[in-house]
């Protein structure tokens, strides 16, 4: 069942989803080598509940933490843990709120240090493949057209994509209908309606697409050991234009002045 969100409930949605940019930019702070994932989570843990908000992923299926944190090679649903970033790492810092009802759910992979040129481009290429879907995320077209872009976006760079892990409709609940792949073919699949929110995330990986999962129940990593680098908005559907409900600017703050 696909539920269609109101105005109302969007603005609630943005609420939520406006305080999952505010946590990830309260933890880019302090991203730097020698700090721990498990640091990174108390951090945004207290920033949620001081802000009224609940950490989303705390308890969920039984995830022990507020925050996945997924250094390298881990793609996604890594759990915080209390090994020191390095230089050279990237961090994969994934963040949901329930706030007012309603859930928020972004991601944002961070650079720790001097990350090679290889792997900047990774994250440059994701994020922008990120955008790539949302500007397909309109009434009209397809989960396939949204699916569709970012996989064209990244393959012709050169990178695979995940096929195991996909993106999500939220709403009242974090993980909501549809499904919402990063691989896919033009005008196949749901059809897009304005009122659907969906949490769109691209898990793009600089060597092959196969991943392993542990057997902590939760982590993902590739199979070859390569990087992988993941982003995610929700956004809701509208007439011509993606509204997206979470954002980047906060946290993009942070890291120029740092």
């Amino acid at each position: 069942m696909i539920y269609l969100k109101t105005n109302e409930e969007i603005e609630l949605m943005r609420i939520a989803n406006h305080m999952v940019g505010a946590t990830l930019a309260e933890v880019a702070k302090h991203i730097a080598p020698g700090v721990t994932t498990l640091q990174l989570d108390k951090i945004a843990d207290e920033y949620i509940r001081d802000n009224g908000g609940i950490p989303l992923f705390k308890g969920f299926n039984g995830f022990p933490n507020a925050l996945c944190t997924s250094v390298n090679e881990n793609v996604v649903h890594g759990i915080p843990a209390s090994l020191p970033l390095k230089d050279g790492d990237i961090l994969s810092v994934d963040c949901g709120v329930k706030i007012n009802g309603y859930c928020g759910d972004s991601a944002y992979t961070f650079e720790i240090g001097e990350v090679a040129p290889e792997i900047k481009r990774l994250l440059q290429t994701t994020k922008e493949a990120l955008y790539e879907g949302i500007g397909n995320a309109v009434e009209g077209k397809r989960i396939g057209d949204v699916a569709h872009a970012i996989q064209v976006y990244c393959e012709s760079r050169g990178y695979s994509v995940v096929r195991e892990l996909v993106g999500h409709g939220i709403g009242r609940d974090m993980h909501e209908a549809p499904d919402v792949p990063n691989y896919g073919k033009k005008g196949y699949g749901t059809l897009l309606k304005e009122g659907m929110c969906i949490a769109i995330e691209p898990m793009i990986n600089l060597g092959s697409k196969n991943v392993k999962f542990e057997k902590d129940g939760w982590t993902v990593h590739t199979r070859d050991h390569k990087p992988s680098a993941h982003f995610e908005h929700t956004v809701a559907i509208r007439p011509g234009k993606a509204d997206i409900l979470s954002t980047f600017e906060m946290i993009e703050k942070v890291l120029q002045k740092k």
